[in-house]
């Protein structure tokens, strides 16, 4: 289904439905400030299995509503701290190495994880009444090769059979995060993308 959701006032009933969905098991697709976003809890097996064959992959990022949130599932020291709170809330996706909290389907092989927290009112709306970060891949056309999709009644046509909710929170951006690689002694940028990072 397709809603709506405005960044200024978001409707507190269509945010307790997208939850909602999100609590028993259901994929979502939701805007973030660069691309658009498919969404699952981290505490849902199931819906991460899901998400990993709608995908074809099994590395994902999470999504969090603010730093602290983000302190539970992944290891920051001192000097990454200084380097998140600089840019986030921002386009970027910041490689740090993950806590035994983050569920191994989302890691796949790998001991770090992607942090995000959009300058996306709607995408940390959607976080903080989940109480719990979303496992998270961006929406492409078909396979990871393809252009990201900015259009959300496109993407419901798409993939409406597949998730419970798609949020329409406007046009999407072309542009996907910049990732920034933070497990290492020194910052290292993996994608240039949307941020320019301070």
């Amino acid at each position: 289904m397709l809603t709506r959701i405005f960044g200024q006032n978001p409707s507190e009933r269509e945010l307790q439905r997208v939850v909602a969905a999100l609590e028993s098991d259901d994929l979502i697709i939701y805007p973030t400030d660069s691309v658009y976003a498919f969404g699952c809890s981290v505490r849902s097996a199931r819906a991460i299995e899901r998400l990993r064959r709608l995908k074809g992959k099994d590395e994902f990022a999470l999504v969090f509503a603010d730093l602290a949130q983000a302190a539970e599932f992944c290891r920051i020291d001192n000097a990454a701290f200084r380097i998140l709170r600089r840019n986030l809330p921002g386009p970027f996706t910041f490689v740090l190495p993950a806590s035994s909290l983050v569920p191994d389907k989302t890691l796949g092989r790998r001991k770090t994880i992607g942090v995000r927290i959009p300058a996306h009112p709607v995408a940390r709306a959607i976080v903080g009444a989940l109480r719990c970060p979303l496992v998270t891949a961006s929406v492409r056309e078909d396979s990871e090769e393809t252009e990201y999709m900015t259009d959300p009644e496109l993407i419901h046509e798409r993939y409406g059979r597949e998730v419970a909710w798609v949020v329409d929170g406007g046009a999407g951006d072309l542009v996907p995060t910049s990732v920034v690689d933070l497990s290492g002694p020194e910052p290292e940028i993996l994608r240039e993308g949307k941020g320019e990072l301070n």
